[in-house]
């Protein structure tokens, strides 16, 4: 779609001034705009749209997060399952929330522990347990911000709980956990939205079940985790993965010894690891952090059953970095189980 030929997209305005203004639009605002006229639809939607926006600067980095809904109970759901997830949108430039459109498959809320990634402005959702069985999932799901519709992608190639996700150069990028059994688990693999394809990765050289998964450039590292024999024992290390030449190489000393990494591992300015426990020793209890630009949206709380806040951490800041709480509305408190930023 050659978006600099398009006419009249505002009436008695010049072409170009016209896209610049719809450039400019928010992104919660386009449900709408979608439903103007045929050729608002086109546009919004177009692959030379979001270009556009992002070579000119207009795109915004979000962050998605799984959280428990803080809201009636829903419509027909059975009384036996437990609080329902989804995934919520928080803006930290406007300090809005809104929530992602429910997935068809999933009208009860998500399933339990299941993973999200971002990849070229859409979301990819995988993994999880069944909330009635417990049962591990394989189904994946791609949410495209341009259509603000779910489709079903490919499913997983194995069925894995636990598991390090990191997204990158197009691809998202998983490895480790521990399947069926509850065995720790060497195996990776790539998924590329774009062509719905799963791709085998070389194995890693240990087993590492709850580990976590960060992209940094063009590495994927897989950061801590244990073996089957050593249930808990978090190690030190991390195992990266050089996405061109598709090997392997050990990181010894990069990570807390004993520390869980599920939710709190990030990148520093320098593009080192960073533990997102140590930004503050006071939030000690289901912490999660997800980086999105500059700072850090931080959730957690002093104890287990404390309240649970919500604070914003300016990473340029340095050693005086200091963790600001923001005030949320009520439906958006919940338990933040993991989340990612994402560029829209």
């Amino acid at each position: 779609m050659d978006i600099s030929n398009l006419i009249d997209l505002i009436p008695g305005l010049p072409s170009d001034l016209g896209l610049e203004c719809l450039t400019r639009l928010p992104h919660a605002a386009h449900r709408v705009a979608l439903q103007v006229c045929s050729q608002w639809h086109r546009l919004l939607q177009s692959e030379d749209f979001y270009k556009h926006r992002k070579k000119f600067g207009h795109t915004r980095k979000v962050t998605c997060l799984l959280q428990a809904r803080q809201e009636q109970p829903l419509q027909g759901k059975p009384a036996s399952l437990p609080s329902p997830y989804g995934i919520s949108i928080f803006d930290p430039d406007t300090m809005t929330w809104d929530w992602v459109l429910p997935v068809p498959d999933y009208p009860f809320g998500l399933p339990m522990f299941s993973q999200l990634a971002s990849c070229d402005g859409n979301l990819v959702l995988m993994g999880g347990w069944d909330p009635t069985t417990y049962q591990p999932l394989s189904a994946l799901f791609v949410y495209d911000f341009r259509t603000s519709l779910w489709r079903r992608g490919k499913d997983m190639l194995d069925k894995r709980s636990f598991f390090a996700l990191g997204s990158g150069l197009g691809r998202v990028y998983v490895a480790g956990g521990h399947d069926e059994n509850k065995n720790a688990l060497s195996s990776a693999w790539a998924y590329d939205p774009s062509s719905d394809e799963w791709a085998g990765l070389a194995q890693m050289a240990r087993e590492r079940d709850e580990c976590e998964g960060v992209v940094i450039g063009d590495e994927f590292w897989v950061v801590s985790g244990y073996g089957t024999e050593r249930q808990g024992l978090f190690d030190g290390s991390a195992e990266v993965l050089d996405i061109g030449s598709g090997k392997w190489r050990e990181v010894n000393g990069c990570w807390e010894e004993g520390g869980c990494p599920r939710s709190c591992v990030g990148v520093g300015k320098d593009g080192k690891l960073v533990n997102f426990r140590g930004l503050d020793p006071r939030l000690k209890a289901g912490l999660c952090g997800v980086l999105v630009g500059s700072r850090v949206l931080l959730s957690g709380s002093d104890y287990d059953g404390a309240p649970h806040g919500f604070y914003l951490v300016d990473m340029e800041e340095g050693q005086h970095r200091k963790l600001r709480r923001i005030s949320v509305p009520h439906c958006f408190s919940g338990f933040v189980q993991s989340g990612c930023c994402v560029e829209i």
